[in-house]
């Protein structure tokens, strides 16, 4: 009977979930693969400094007079990629930590102390300050410091979503069973976690996103002459009013790719409710 019931309403509710992921499926892909079929060259002039749109140039030039389009289609995979290996890392951390803290007082008030340390801190003074002492800077110096920063506080997310089911009964009868701290915690309250790591996911995702393009802005990540959407922004700013294309173009990627995945993970996230409903 279960299944029979549940079949029916797992059906209306993929056409919806499949909405909501095919914007953000469609727009990762577009950009990572955009620069298998760029145009032309994105350091190679093409127009005059800020050029308008045209047909050489369908979104006009830089400040260089490089095609937009070109350095557009160029500009996304690295943040793209950037972005996700903040979220994996940092939900996977969280994750981890985190049901261990409810599971171990010690740790549990190890977690709640740094984090609250660690919100004190001014997001934009700490990455300036980790960037700025990391060896080389770049990039690499954003994401180290995107995930020192942001563990912190998601695993206090994590440890307030498994605080109730480590006091609930199975965990106290596997407990008394003389189960281990790490069975507990990977085999017991894991799999009963899968909405809010999935959750969890979705926003450092956009939140890596906006680090990451908010330190390229400051060019304390990816420097000239890379093609990077934040990048793009800064440099073509000054030149806004004679080619709108040149920040507008970034600037409503970066927005449409921040919010398409948010919806994506929250149209992913198993719904408990329904869950319930089900059995």
């Amino acid at each position: 009977m279960t299944a029979a019931i549940a079949t029916p309403r797992a059906r209306r509710v993929r056409p919806r979930a499949a909405a909501r992921v095919a914007p953000a499926a469609l727009l990762v892909l577009s950009a990572l693969a955009g620069p298998l079929f760029a145009p032309h060259r994105i350091d190679k002039p093409i127009t005059e400094p800020y050029g308008r749109a045209g047909a050489v140039a369908p979104l006009g030039g830089d400040q260089l007079g490089r095609d937009v389009l070109s350095r557009l289609m160029h500009g996304g995979s690295a943040l793209i990629g950037s972005a996700l290996t903040v979220a994996f890392l940092v939900t996977f951390l969280a994750t981890l930590f985190g049901c261990f803290a409810v599971l171990s007082p010690r740790l549990g008030q190890l977690v709640e102390r740094t984090a609250d340390t660690v919100i004190l801190l001014p997001p934009v003074l700490g990455i300036m300050l980790l960037a700025l002492a990391w060896p080389g800077g770049g990039r690499l110096a954003i994401i180290a410091a995107a995930t020192l920063l942001g563990t912190p506080y998601a695993t206090r997310i994590v440890a307030g979503a498994a605080a109730p089911l480590a006091r609930s009964g199975f965990i106290e009868a596997a407990i008394a069973n003389g189960e281990r701290i790490w069975n507990l915690a990977l085999r017991e309250l894991l799999p009963n976690l899968r909405s809010t790591v999935l959750a969890l996911f979705g926003l450092r995702f956009v939140e890596a996103v906006y680090i990451i393009s908010m330190a390229g802005f400051l060019q304390l990540g990816p420097q000239p002459p890379q093609a990077d959407w934040a990048l793009m922004i800064r440099e073509n700013s000054p030149g806004i009013l004679l080619n709108p294309w040149a920040v507008v173009a970034p600037a409503l990627a970066i927005g449409s790719l921040a919010i398409s995945v948010n919806l994506a993970a929250e149209a992913l996230a198993p719904d408990h409710r329904r869950n319930e409903e089900l059995r």
